[in-house]
């Protein structure tokens, strides 16, 4: 009877073990019963419980495998934990407020990217170029007054916009430049939806948006047709920019810019595309009473990458943040790359906190060219990418119009190319 008590006893030991432990819990278990029981045999030459003869060099034999079973069940339930990698970062500025919860913590898996220019959803994330290191701490800081920043912003007529292609010169939207493992638009869209679901670390599902633009809240849900409802507008067009200074940076200066989250919010898909490359002199947000920051942030996005401002530009501005002299500006968490700065104006004379911006040189003064009008595709026409379709003026294709393929619209809301 005692046999079979202990024998119920040692068998619900190792069941309980082999749940807690798993295999390495169970073998432990095993080669301390077994190591017991041997021993026991050795030291009184008595038949054990599990009938275990009484004879020492057999109770010798189970002692020596009890002590193999203890090693085996040790090396199973040991875990082994590779050193990780070190993620390769650049040189950051310092920041005094963080303003949201990116950081660059995990490498991110080089892949082909599958969003247009501001407003589709990438299903995989694109690791930078070689050379383009940057530091997204996302953060921003105050350094002074918008209107004050304005007035060391280079005045300055348009250059033509010959050579622009979105890719080409910006890179494909959208990348990993802060190498955190998530694309910039999930980024974006992160920080600036409330009640955000995500698949994974990084794909925002749903979320709600209080738009900034329109002052309209919107409901995102992330699908082949519902995606587009919130897009991430540069707040400084890629276009505009890029005839407004950014011919003279680097190719990766201008991959940080336009991945910068100094330069994006997420808005209105609706109202994003009405914008378009406007400028402040061409297009404002229809919310009146955010103006002012949205002029504050050209103004910081243009200083910080050296930019200029036309003369409408700039009388624009200046009209808006005079009901607002006090609206502050702010400065990127990325670092741009010894990117270059606008030509310091005289200073206001008005006393301003000093500004620090990065320096550039100075471009060349380019005189306004009128570009020719495209003529219209023939019916059959077909391109071989968005960058043919944007060479030959035809961007956006609608669904229906010549030249529009399902391939070249790849989230499926019938508008190609767009952006």
């Amino acid at each position: 009877m005692l046999t079979w008590i202990v024998g119920g006893v040692v068998t619900l030991l190792l069941l309980l073990f082999a749940l807690a432990g798993g295999l390495g819990g169970f073998l432990i278990m095993l080669g301390l019963v077994a190591f017991l029981t041997g021993l026991y045999v050795v030291l009184t030459k008595r038949r054990s419980w599990a009938r275990l003869p009484a004879s020492r060099p057999i109770a010798a034999g189970v002692v020596a495998a009890s002590l193999v079973l203890f090693g085996v069940g040790a090396g199973v339930a040991t875990p082994v934990h590779p050193t990780p990698a070190a993620a390769e970062v650049g040189t950051s500025q310092s920041a005094a407020t963080p303003s949201t919860s990116n950081s660059p913590t995990a490498p991110a898996t080089p892949a082909a990217t599958t969003a247009a220019d501001d407003d589709l959803d990438p299903q995989t994330v694109t690791a930078p170029p070689e050379g383009s290191s940057v530091v997204a701490q996302n953060t921003s800081v105050t350094t002074g007054t918008a209107i004050a920043v304005l007035g060391t912003l280079a005045v300055k007529g348009r250059a033509p916009k010959t050579g622009y292609q979105r890719t080409a010169q910006f890179g494909e939207a959208w990348l990993d430049v802060d190498r955190n493992g998530c694309d910039t638009r999930n980024d974006i869209l992160a920080r600036d939806l409330t009640g955000v679901s995500l698949s994974g670390p990084c794909k925002v599902l749903t979320g709600v948006l209080a738009d900034r633009y329109t002052g309209t809240t919107i409901d995102f849900l992330r699908g082949n047709t519902t995606s587009t409802l919130v897009q991430i507008d540069h707040v400084v067009a890629l276009s505009d920019a890029w005839q407004t200074g950014a011919q003279q940076l680097t190719q990766a200066q201008r991959v940080t810019l336009a991945n910068d989250p100094l330069n994006l919010w997420a808005t209105d898909g609706a109202t994003n595309q009405q914008k378009s490359d406007g400028d402040a002199a061409t297009w404002l947000p229809p919310a009146k009473g955010f103006r002012c920051e949205y002029a504050a942030r050209q103004i910081s996005v243009k200083a910080t990458y050296g930019l200029w401002v036309t003369p409408a530009e700039h009388d624009a501005l200046a009209g808006i943040l005079g009901a607002c002299p006090d609206e502050p500006a702010v400065s990127s968490g990325f670092t741009p790359l010894a990117a270059a700065s606008a030509v310091p104006a005289p200073a206001p004379a008005a006393p301003a906190p000093a500004v620090s911006v990065p320096a550039a040189p100075e471009p060349e003064p380019v005189a306004p060219e009128p570009v020719a009008p495209q003529p219209a595709p023939p019916a059959d026409v077909s391109y071989r990418n968005c960058d043919a379709v944007r060479a030959a003026g035809a961007a956006p294709l609608h669904r229906g119009e010549p030249g529009y393929s399902s391939k070249l619209d790849r989230d499926g809301d019938g508008i190609a190319c767009e952006g």
